[in-house]
């Protein structure tokens, strides 16, 4: 049995436990962590969550306890995930990676207080607006998706004379329209050619790797999406059998062996969640709690991965970086 299948079962037979089963647990107040990503993945999300929570007062297993669920990179798993927090009765639910476990969170209860770390919250619906949330939902705009283009012209800029970009996209993501028409459009902008190739599961992004090595690509773009974040050590694999040039999301990917990466800080958008958490257990409502909005942005290059390639980045393009990993 594989070590992912054993944390499975296990997880999956504690969901079932009554909490007071749980011995001196039944005390104290639950927070329901749901992902649609995988535990392996969130280290760097957890860790920030676990400092929100430090920060605030809050020690894990003294004052509080976490109950996990994760997705894996499977959305079609979270209302299921989400029933069982809200049958479970837990205090507070935090829904992290993207918009979909918030809406899943949302749609089963309307009750239970809600702290997401998601994409644009208010087209989502998940809020009326950023400063008055209403309802029983708040927590951080994490900007991803929006710093797409941003990515696109920081690979432009290191390869101006690319034939071709490959941009890896998964089309059941929500606002992958939007992805590729701002790309797209983007792309025409600035006249460098795109080529899309869509996986949303296990088997399409074999696929799409598989014809990535057929397409004479200069660099690849990972979009924004948890499913690529359960699977970055293959991408980032693949990259460097390919000796292929990436962009990514966040700095996890860079810490992997990636590239480079341009985004917000997970561990600071999650350290945030962890304070707002903690204040809706010390009894705020979650619709006087404005949304916050990811604020640390950073530039991370990956020096020993440059020369792996080959590739030698210049010192202007360096000047830019917030982080040069060696």
């Amino acid at each position: 049995m594989r070590r992912r299948e054993f944390i499975t079962l296990v997880g999956g037979a504690a969901a079932g436990w009554p909490l007071a089963a749980r011995g001196q647990q039944k005390t104290l107040p639950v927070i329901g962590f749901m992902s649609s990503r995988s535990s392996e993945d969130s280290q760097s999300v957890l860790a920030g969550f676990r400092k929100g929570l430090s920060e605030s007062g809050i020690v894990e297993g003294k004052d509080v306890v976490i109950e996990f669920r994760w997705a894996g990179g499977d959305f079609g798993r979270l209302p299921a995930l989400a029933a069982e927090l809200v049958r479970d009765r837990v205090a507070v639910i935090v829904a992290a990676g993207a918009e979909p476990p918030a809406l899943a969170a949302k749609t089963a209860t309307s009750t239970i207080p809600i702290v997401f770390v998601s994409g644009d919250p208010i087209n989502a619906g998940l809020v009326a607006s950023l400063n008055r949330p209403g309802g029983n939902a708040t927590g951080v705009y994490n900007l991803v998706n929006e710093l797409e283009l941003k990515q696109l012209g920081l690979l432009h800029e290191l390869f101006p004379g690319a034939t071709l970009f490959g941009v890896l996209l998964d089309p059941k993501f929500r606002g992958a329209d939007r992805q590729v028409a701002g790309l797209r459009a983007a792309a025409n902008t600035i006249g460098q050619p795109l080529t899309f190739l869509n996986a949303s599961t296990n088997a399409e992004l074999d696929a799409a790797l598989s014809a990535l090595r057929q397409h004479p690509v200069t660099a690849m773009l990972v979009l924004g999406d948890p499913f690529f974040d359960t699977n970055r050590n293959k991408i980032i694999a693949f990259a460097a059998e390919q000796k292929l040039p990436a962009m990514y999301h966040f700095r996890e990917y860079v810490v992997d062996g990636g590239l480079m990466s341009y985004g917000t800080s997970l561990g600071e958008a999650y350290r945030e969640a962890g304070i707002y958490a903690t204040k809706i257990l010390n009894g705020a409502k979650p619709s006087d709690l404005p949304v916050l909005q990811s604020t640390k942005i950073e530039l991370v290059i990956n020096l020993k991965t440059a020369k792996t390639l080959g590739l030698t980045i210049p010192a202007s393009f360096l000047s830019l970086a917030d982080e040069l990993i060696d």
